[in-house]
């Protein structure tokens, strides 16, 4: 698996756009160094994936945030177009990288928000998107036409678990954990009628970020202090790696949203 991470030079709470950002309640860089530098190296040497790096840009504090940046897939890169305005310079950056790297940089309109792999994930042969409080669902048809694979939509209901990524985590073939509070009635029945096994997350664990892990093979890593699923997944045949990413977390994202997948 090829990674792309963003270190956090510049990555602070300066402004508010989920429920977890308070400006009064700031990260501690240090540590977020610390916890990112361990990430980093977790995913290197437990889970072998290989980790590229794009440069940090002062007053973007959370490009940190990879998995935002837009999706890659086959040699293309769909550029985000994120909903809100403090966001929005982050993709430029991103589309440059990926064009220096030899992806085909694709677009969507501007009326479509897009926000990347943190709405859009595949399990299995399935792709899933969530929508509504970041993605718009017309974007899903305009992706889906960019990669030809179908794409199944989920409406999101809780501010607090704003992208698909927060709530939702394909673990192999068939297999997911999830948190259901976070879906509308009718995408959990898309869950259900696509995902043979799905395994729920307390609100307890949910709240530290359980599904926004990082899955290759049967290693996962992801947030510390979520001892029900390790269990489960343990027993289930999976390996944890559990790592602080508190400092993360105060911004609404953890292991997941740190990394963006590009092969």
């Amino acid at each position: 698996m090829r990674l792309l991470m963003c270190s956090p030079e510049y990555y602070g709470i300066e402004y508010e756009i989920n429920p977890w950002m308070s400006r009064s309640r700031q990260a501690d860089a240090r540590l977020a160094r610390e916890q990112w530098n361990r990430l980093h190296r977790l995913l290197r040497e437990e889970l072998a994936a290989e980790v590229e790096t794009i440069a940090p840009v002062q007053r973007l504090p959370d490009m940190v945030f990879t998995a935002n940046a837009g999706l890659a897939w086959n040699g293309k890169f769909v550029a985000s177009n994120f909903r809100h305005e403090v966001r929005r310079r982050e993709a430029a950056h991103y589309e440059s990288w990926f064009s220096q790297q030899g992806f085909d940089v694709l677009r969507l309109p501007e009326e479509y928000y897009f926000e990347g792999e943190g709405d859009l994930l595949k399990c299995g042969d399935s792709w899933f998107a969530g929508y509504h409080i970041r993605t718009d669902i017309l974007s899903h048809q305009k992706v889906a036409e960019i990669i030809e694979q179908e794409i199944l939509s989920l409406e999101l209901t809780n501010d607090w678990f704003y992208h698909l990524d927060t709530c939702f985590c394909p673990l192999s073939f068939g297999q997911a954990m999830f948190y259901p509070p976070a879906f509308d009635s009718y995408a959990l029945k898309v869950l259900e009628n696509h995902i043979p096994e799905l395994i729920p997350v307390s609100a307890q664990e949910a709240a530290r970020f359980a599904c926004n892990a990082v899955v290759l093979d049967n290693k996962i890593a992801i947030s510390d202090g979520c001892p029900e699923l390790r269990q489960r997944l343990e027993s289930a045949g999976f390996t944890l790696f559990e790592t602080p990413l508190g400092e993360f977390v105060k911004a609404g994202g953890s292991a997941k949203c740190l990394v963006l997948k590009i092969g």
